[in-house]
């Protein structure tokens, strides 16, 4: 395997753009994430309103992601990006404004969550519908997804270190600044793209929103790879991305650390799911991903069982890797897979449910294991939602041939299989 091969996405001038613009981007993002978090707990002193926070921010995925799939399919896929980028980049720049003039206070951090989450409803399936405009060889989507994994991955590391630093020697008004001027990067590079014809989206004047919004539905549940892809990555999502959740009560009260032993083990997390990313960049096509959405959950359980059961900081971070290893692989092998074998008039609506049993799935998992965390302890919450995930592992491999099968036949439709 040759670096080259890793990095075959970026023989495309188009994804060199769309990756570089993303980087800036994607770091400003979550330098505003990490600044948001710890402006309203330097303001409120609350745990709870961290918690509220972060479920205000994700639940339009639920609700919108749907309906954006069908717009997605509407409409230039571009010209939406173009528009959420500039939509959150006004908003950064507000809070920048609030923040640096000792004006802001929790309710506009609480608005400016609602509308970003709102606005990321739309842009985070319209963007995974791009990276397929943007890249000519089918066999190479698989290579681009990874490495816009590894590239989320790799900002989420980056990025808390960077916004701690400039909070301790600027302010927060300035990391939400240097968000704003972020988005300047990746407008550019969406306009600097040069889309062929083909990928011009053609508006169905026929049917309204929701009959698209059924037939989208309809054609996720009627065929078996889909419907099994997006159910266990929905029950993923609820019983074991919660962990991340956790993690902090692990930190202080298991592991007997504090707040650099809970960043060490978010940082694990990160660098697992880097490797993942760059281990799946390897793979010359999506051909025998299905293997890896099959075994990954149950890696993932069984790794976050270990780490349930440790008590031991440096053991528990060798394992809170090999978590964040297992949910990459799941997500970004599952986001592939569903982008290859989806119809091209339909990609729209199922990546739309793809970001909807991910992002939208996720802050109901957040309440429910943390419910469950409360009533009995973090321990128990944790290993009961690994064991589903084990289950919904071992029920999707007893599926796996026949979805195989089904799978190959669109491969060599597609000409990315051979007979």
């Amino acid at each position: 395997m040759s670096v080259m091969q890793t990095l075959q996405s970026f023989e495309s001038k188009n994804f060199r753009l769309f990756f570089s613009g993303q980087m800036l981007s994607t770091i400003g993002s979550f330098i505003t994430e990490t600044t948001t978090a710890w402006l309203v707990y330097s303001l409120t002193n609350s745990v709870a309103l961290l918690g509220l926070l972060g479920f205000i921010s994700q639940f339009p995925h639920l609700i919108i992601s749907p309906l954006a799939g069908v717009w997605i399919e509407r409409s230039n896929r571009r010209t939406i990006l173009i528009t959420t980028q500039l939509t959150m980049m006004i908003v950064s720049l507000i809070l920048a404004i609030l923040a640096l003039t000792g004006v802001i206070s929790i309710w506009h951090i609480i608005g400016s969550s609602i509308l970003q989450g709102f606005v990321a409803s739309i842009e985070t399936p319209t963007r995974y519908a791009f990276i397929l405009d943007i890249i000519k060889k089918k066999e190479d989507i698989t290579n681009a997804t990874a490495l816009h994994s590894s590239l989320l991955s790799g900002s989420r590391i980056i990025a808390p270190a960077i916004a701690g630093i400039i909070i301790a020697n600027l302010s927060p008004g300035h990391c939400f600044l240097i968000d704003g001027i972020s988005y300047i990067a990746v407008i550019f590079a969406l306009l600097a793209i040069e889309l062929d014809k083909s990928v011009i989206i053609q508006i169905n004047h026929q049917n309204n929103i929701w009959k698209d919004l059924k037939e989208g539905f309809t054609y996720a549940y009627e065929f078996l790879p889909i419907r099994s892809i997006l159910l266990l990555i929905a029950l993923f999502s609820f019983m074991g991305m919660p962990y991340l959740r956790i993690m902090p009560v692990f930190a202080v009260e298991i592991l007997h650390g504090d707040s650099s032993t809970l960043g060490f083990l978010t940082g694990a997390s990160g660098f697992g799911a880097l490797c993942g990313g760059i281990y799946l960049s390897y793979q010359k096509s999506a051909i025998g991903l299905e293997k890896i959405i099959a075994i990954a959950p149950a890696i993932f359980g069984i790794a976050l069982i270990t780490f349930s059961l440790s008590n031991s900081f440096w053991f528990s971070l060798m394992i809170v890797t090999v978590i964040g290893c297992g949910y990459i692989l799941e997500y970004s092998s599952s986001n592939a897979v569903l982008q290859t074998i989806s119809d091209d008039e339909k990609r729209g609506r199922i990546m739309s449910l793809y970001n909807m049993s991910v992002m939208g799935i996720i802050p109901f998992g957040n309440l429910f294991i943390g419910g469950l965390a409360s009533i009995t302890n973090a321990k128990i919450a944790l290993i009961f939602g690994a064991l589903c995930c084990i289950i919904g592992s071992i029920i999707f491999y007893i599926n796996l041939s026949l979805i195989e099968k089904m799978v190959r036949q669109i491969y060599i439709k597609k000409g990315i299989a051979m007979e």
